[in-house]
């Protein structure tokens, strides 16, 4: 068939420009592009160990990162007293269906529960028939949780609260939407006038019809009449391991394979002062009977419902090694003097029997009846918050450090000072180091460990983050020098034992701080780059770090390592190397693998990458994929290979190597490559 002059002319055209085009992405790429060696030396003599627990996370509760989030309890203020102890007070986030004419509600000091006296006292007016006939929809009270209750169909919620009353009562507790117009689900409690004279618990599933992300549970009558409430919960009965904490965010934490859980905090530790300051003996024990508290550092109240035995629990559950961060007697306003120290000791040696303490002592009875018997593996006590320069540091910590030593000596204790202040007379088994800075700050610190002394307690960075302008809300840029530094601590893994970053969670309705590795609502979550880093490294915790070097010209924009590690879900071995391109230029990468005593196979090696279009890219519940680690097979994989590097790039390659011989088999933690990337 003859093609038109008009449409072969258009056809050259297009032709002409893809050749221009491709021209330029190969020619000008190469032109502008870089070439670099990259030798690595995997013999077994020169292996070194990378710590066990190198690589973890670090908890506080800062952005709603529990109370509403992590921990699954739907409604917010469940006990009414988040108001203060003075009554009547604010009762909010709860408010009344009908007006004033028709309820009146405040909260009084009539509690069954002497640890958290108030209770919500509702007073209706109005009746089913007769002269003051109420609404046809009933009047009361609801809670629309935290920003909105995500109800899901045909899930079931475990409704638990406590009620008094010496009136009859017909009360619905009923799933609606946000506007109270669409009933997702009911259950109506029928009593006479003696049933709730005393205060009586009263629990009850309710299973939803339909699916509401923005949903809220309200409590409605039409019967004339005081009821008295309190400790009101709804909470989904699928929850990770059982436990209470959210499914899809606690999935998210045991995808990175964490080898230590860092918690509660952080400024939430200590509080702006002592009065607010996390007390894990509040913390323990039946929900009902935990009084809360404010957290005055980040503004709202928790119902403490995500307390010490939850975190341990969670830490057990991800299979990480808990780090307990306690008060030792500061808050951001307060310090108590070493003569009056004493209590604050005991605290902590209490908390270290609840976790570790057999069911026959004080506190590890607390936790068998709690239905945890065995002991919890707490191996790590950190010393306060960065608070070295405090007047009273020094002095307390060596009352803590031995009255700890003396009844767990094989706890080891985390100073806040800094590697030089510690000596005999300031004993200390690791110091902590903190490191928020910007993005080429940030890369800058992949060698900040280069020179430290061996020798001595090593390091661990507990909270490390890019800040600034070029941070976002979690860009591509921040997640990239924060792969360079990590880089650095492998290399350096002799003076450094432990890294997390921080913040790890952010409610993106109450976001107090910028980035953070994990961002959700009541019902969406996505990570951020940073958090898509951090997959590069989950295998490296335990792994073998051989020596690499890479020789390039007028280009310092590279950083590299390699590890040996194994799947222990199939029982390949892979040589694992990162490289991380923090510059505007493709690199021509030679790699160079000398030593190995298990050749690389051909085939079954993948390389994976982190990159986009723009430095400043972020993830977004839109665009929850946006910048994620994208993988594919290497063809022909060998000793010697030639690869390119996109610039501004994360890029690692696993190359599988032949278990024919295996004694390159090192024991490492329990991975799989393909499993969440």
């Amino acid at each position: 068939m003859a093609v038109p002059r008009r449409s072969l002319d258009g056809r050259l055209f297009w032709v002409l420009g893809l050749v221009c085009a491709m021209y330029q992405i190969f020619f000008v790429r190469s032109a502008a592009g870089q070439t670099a060696q990259l030798s690595v030396n995997a013999s077994p003599q020169n292996t070194q160990m990378i710590p066990e627990n190198m690589f973890g996370i670090f908890f506080e509760e800062i952005n709603h990162a529990g109370a509403g989030g992590l921990w699954a309890e739907l409604v917010n203020n469940r006990g009414f007293e988040a108001g203060g102890p003075n009554t009547p007070s604010n009762i909010d986030p709860w408010l009344i269906i009908g007006d004033e004419l028709n309820i009146i509600v405040a909260t009084d000091r009539s509690s069954c529960f002497a640890t958290n006296p108030i209770a919500l006292r509702m007073e209706v007016l109005c009746e089913s028939s007769g002269n003051d006939v109420c609404p046809p929809g009933g009047v009361g009270i609801y809670n629309p949780g935290f920003w909105g209750m995500n109800i899901e169909e045909a899930k079931v919620y475990k409704v638990s609260m406590y009620i008094r009353s010496s009136d009859s009562m017909d009360l619905t507790v009923s799933l609606t939407s946000s506007d109270g117009l669409q009933n997702l689900a009911a259950y109506t409690i029928t009593a006479d006038k003696e049933d709730f004279k005393e205060w009586a618990k009263v629990e009850f599933d309710l299973q939803s019809s339909e699916r509401n992300s923005n949903s809220r549970l309200q409590l409605t009558t039409r019967t004339s009449g005081i009821v008295w409430f309190d400790q009101v919960s709804l909470m989904p009965s699928d929850t990770y391991m059982g436990h209470g904490y959210r499914k899809d965010l606690a999935s998210m934490l045991a995808n990175l394979k964490p080898k230590f859980f860092k918690f509660p905090g952080g400024d939430y530790v200590m509080g702006n002062y002592l009065l607010n300051a996390f007390r894990w003996s509040e913390t323990v024990g039946p929900w009902e009977e935990r009084p809360g508290h404010f957290n005055d550092v980040w503004g709202y109240w928790t119902d403490d419902g995500l307390g010490f035995f939850e975190f341990l629990q969670l830490a057990e559950d991800l299979g990480a090694c808990p780090v307990w961060v306690v008060n030792d007697g500061a808050s951001r306003n307060e310090q108590v003097p070493s003569a009056t120290i004493a209590a604050f000791v005991k605290d902590v040696v209490d908390g270290i029997e609840f976790a570790r303490g057999d069911p026959g002592t004080s506190w590890g009875s607390v936790r068998a009846a709690m239905g945890h018997p065995e002991p919890f593996q707490l191996n790590y006590i950190s010393m306060g918050n960065q608070e070295c320069s405090m007047h009273y540091y020094k002095e307390n910590y060596r009352k803590f450090y031995s009255a700890i030593k003396a009844s767990y000596p094989d706890i080891k204790i985390i100073s806040s000072c800094d590697r030089s202040t510690i000596s005999p007379v300031e004993p200390a088994d690791l110091y902590d180091v903190h490191v928020y800075t910007s993005s080429g700050d940030m890369f800058s610190k992949s060698s900040m460990f280069d020179s430290t002394p061996r020798g001595g307690p090593k390091a661990i960075v507990s909270e490390y983050a890019v800040t600034g302008n070029d941070a976002g809300r979690g860009t591509l840029v921040a997640a990239l020098a924060e792969a360079a530094f990590l880089i650095g601590l492998e290399r350096n893994s002799d003076a450094v034992e432990m890294a997390s970053c921080a913040p790890l969670f952010v409610n993106d309705n109450d976001r107090r701080w910028s980035p953070d590795a994990i961002v959700f609502n009541s019902w969406q979550h996505y990570g951020c780059p940073n958090y898509w880093m951090l997959h590069f490294f989950k295998e490296s915790s335990g792994a073998a770090l051989h020596p690499s070097t890479i020789q390039v010209s007028n280009y310092n924009q590279l950083v590299a390592s390699a590890i040996t590690w194994q799947n222990s879900k199939d029982g390949n071995t892979y040589l694992k190397i990162k490289v991380l391109n923090f510059g505007n230029k493709a690199v021509d990468l030679s790699i160079s693998i000398t030593g190995l005593e298990n050749e690389i196979q051909t085939f079954g090696s993948i390389k994976t990458v982190l990159t986009s279009g723009s430095l400043r890219d972020e993830n977004s519940f839109q665009q929850p994929d946006k910048v994620v680690p994208v993988e594919s097979p290497i063809s022909n994989a060998r000793e010697e290979m030639s690869l390119v590097l996109d610039p501004y790039s994360l890029t690692s390659f696993d190359l599988l190597l032949d278990p024919s011989n295996s004694t390159m088999m090192h024991s490492v933690p329990e991975s799989s490559l393909h499993s969440s990337m």
